[in-house]
């Protein structure tokens, strides 16, 4: 062929890749023939080609070639009692998708090549000697849609006749569950990082073989062999020459199956599961695994370049992450952790609890479940990230991940790893730990409520952040800063309002501020209903500023009213009158002290829960049931000029009085209980008495 048909097939091979649309070389020949009678452009193909060529062959690198050739005679084997059992249940149970068998070879030629490390440190001197300690070690896969073939091979410790025996004959019973046993034996287990279950991950490749060759050659040894097997019952070994140290595994592929020997199926399936294997992973003589497992480093090592790649890289995302924790212990779990928490705020899908988690679970960087809802709790599925622990078995399955007490105790390590984290970012920097806490505070609140851990809800809970009456408008506070300057009654008050206007208008709130009592405010619908499923804090108990006016006898004793105010005995006929008038509408109608500024006040037994059963579930409910449920208790000021006048319009003007009384207790109604939905300025409160301004 001339050299101009040359440079015309390597051009359109290398270049565009027209083999795989079915170019001959009756193509390429006529090509040949146009292109040489134009020596301008053959000159042009020749040096673009030879580029392309020089470039393709620098890049290019595989150990895989078609050296091996059985000698001998071969022996046939019988696969034992329990392999022939559990090979169905293998395909069929452990793993629910087909493609995790390329996961379960690379992961076992990992497990090659971290033997072999081993015998290169090792101390005795009879293995030091029949190791190559030169030899690069690898993973190389090819694919053969042709002839419907995937080959996988390392360059690691090999096996010999019997450990293809014991290895592979056996399906409980593995090559490196053997070698750590030999390690523990020898007090280096410390020095190993070998994943077990050899065998188990083996046998995953007859999901989709026909038959399976294993070319295998122990280091250290001459001899190589060839195991070969259809899955049914037995299997055969034959001696073999041309076998490379290390072990080879060609998978024939059913027909329904030839997806597996095409180059992209296995990239992707490499990218999905295998990115982050410890040796380089060639596929078709270019490197597949680019992405270095960032979660091993050093941190200190790690860049801020490097992290924003790699979170763009597990997230699919295009910001920043706003904060990152590369976390790692050996006890009580050995954890390789780094997450990442994002920039962005969530948007309506991240903030429904269908979501999927953000984070990878994998065992010494071999992929178990890319999103493992059940490695954090359900609040920080915000969260993106990688989980590596050596304790996970890589066969973990879905129901194990649901249910393992290794997978509780890990998510519990993690859980508190976390608000730890937050809580230390909160000291470091409050401007950037609140702009976190605005955009994501809804799940550290959903967090709270939805654990019945009362520790764990504790430690959450210090994450929360409110205004307080003792702070300028603005500032924000924790529950420890605020137990910090109060240590005296033991008790953290709080109050719900839209606004910090309205709590401060509150009449709820005016007596505990004569008093000089902080009290936090709650803006957010949900904050109070999280504090009153938190009920205590550090030994504080959590009172809402409500339940306190509600429950505070003392209040009631009206035996130092002052000449301003209504005798005890027209409060008494007053009270008995409004109640009587306002019947199904209050349970009790009392007076109090506690007021200064307003005519009334309603309260409830737990005001946190009856706002939130009035927007949740009081919609269609007939207003007598809504009033029986809620108990309201309506209590009045005897010495504002509304309730003073209401006692004497009970004699001069009955009709009047009566619908004075209803009117009063509606708008406090709408203020006291539904007002965390009224976001009014300044005036609203008093508006609300305007129209009583004429009868005064």
């Amino acid at each position: 062929m001339s050299s101009v048909t040359n440079a015309a097939r390597t051009l359109f091979l290398r270049s565009f890749k027209l083999q795989r649309a079915g170019i001959t070389y009756r193509h390429f020949n006529g090509l040949a023939k146009t292109i040489s009678k134009r020596p301008a452009v053959a000159a042009q193909i020749r040096l673009v080609s030879t580029e392309t060529a020089t470039k393709n062959e620098e890049d290019y690198h595989s150990i895989i070639k078609d050296t091996e050739k059985p000698v001998g005679e071969s022996s046939k084997h019988e696969f034992q009692a329990e392999t022939r059992m559990l090979l169905d249940i293998v395909a069929r149970s452990l793993y629910s998708e087909k493609e995790v068998f390329v996961r379960e070879l690379i992961s076992n030629a990992s497990d090659a090549l971290e033997k072999f490390r081993y015998l290169t440190v090792s101390e005795n001197e009879t293995e030091k000697k029949i190791v190559d300690k030169d030899r690069p070690l690898e993973i190389h896969i090819s694919t053969d849609k042709h002839n419907r073939t995937l080959t996988i091979q390392d360059t690691g410790i090999g096996m010999t006749k019997d450990d293809l025996i014991s290895n592979l004959g056996v399906i409980a019973k593995s090559g490196s569950k053997a070698f750590l046993e030999q390690l523990k034996a020898k007090e280096g287990a410390a020095d190993s990082s070998i994943i077990g279950q050899f065998g188990v991950g083996f046998y995953s490749a007859f999901m989709v073989a026909d038959r399976v060759d294993v070319y295998s050659r122990a280091v250290g040894e001459e001899q190589g062999y060839k195991w070969t097997s259809d899955g049914t019952g037995t299997y055969e070994i034959q001696p073999a020459e041309g076998v490379q140290p290390g072990t080879k595994i060609v998978i024939h592929l059913k027909s329904d199956c030839r997806e597996f020997a095409d180059d992209e199926t296995i990239k992707n399936i490499i990218n999905k599961y295998s990115n982050f294997v410890g040796s380089p992973l060639y596929l078709n003589g270019k490197k597949a695994n680019i992405v270095q497992p960032l979660w091993l480093a050093d941190p200190k090592t790690v860049t801020v370049q490097q992290h924003n790649d790699f979170y763009r890289f597990i997230s699919g995302s295009y910001d920043v992450p706003r904060y990152v924790l590369h976390y790692k212990t050996d006890v009580p779990l050995s954890i390789r952790a780094l997450l990442y928490f994002p920039e962005g705020k969530p948007g309506l899908f991240e903030m429904s609890r269908e979501t999927e988690s953000g984070v990878a679970l994998y065992t010494k960087k071999i992929l178990i479940k890319n999103r493992t809802d059940n490695i954090l709790p359900k609040w920080l599925r915000f969260v993106k990230g990688v989980v590596d622990s050596e304790d996970i078995p890589l066969n973990l399955s879905r129901e194990l991940l649901q249910n393992s007490t290794l997978i509780n105790k890990l998510r519990g390590v993690l859980a508190g790893r976390v608000v730890k984290f937050l809580q230390d970012q909160m000291k470091k920097n409050a401007e950037e730990y609140e702009k976190f806490y605005k955009d994501y505070g809804i799940f550290i609140k959903e967090g709270i409520i939805t654990n019945h851990n009362q520790l764990e809800k504790e430690d959450s809970a210090n994450l929360l952040l409110f205004e307080s009456s003792h702070q300028e408008a603005g500032k924000k506070v924790n529950l420890t800063d605020y137990i910090a300057r109060n240590n005296e009654n033991r008790t953290i008050f709080y109050l719900a309002a839209p606004s910090r206007t309205l709590a401060e208008s509150s009449p709820y709130y005016e007596s505990l501020k004569s008093k000089k009592q902080e009290v936090l405010f709650c803006y957010e619908p949900y904050d109070e209903l999280v504090l009153m499923q938190l009920q205590q804090f550090k030994g504080y108990k959590l009172v809402s500023v409500e339940k306190d006016m509600r429950d505070d006898k003392a209040a009631n004793d009206l035996s130092n009213l002052g000449e301003d105010s209504l005798k005890r005995s027209e409060v008494n006929e007053l009270s008995s009158w409004l109640k009587d008038k306002l019947s199904g509408k209050v349970a009790t109608v009392n007076a109090t002290t506690r007021l200064e500024n307003h005519p009334c006040v309603v309260t409830v037994e737990e005001m946190a829960a009856a706002r939130h059963f009035i927007r949740t579930q009081s919609h269609g409910l007939p207003e007598d049931r809504r009033y029986a449920i809620l108990q309201p208790q309506f209590e009045i000021n005897p010495r504002h000029p509304i309730i003073k006048k209401l006692y004497k319009l009970m004699s001069s003007d009955q009709q009047l009085a009566e619908l004075l009384a209803k009117q009063v207790n509606v708008s406090q109604m709408i203020i006291d209980i539904f007002g965390t939905h009224i976001h009014a300025h300044s005036g609203a409160i008093i508006r609300f008495y305007l129209p009583y301004s004429s009868i005064l």
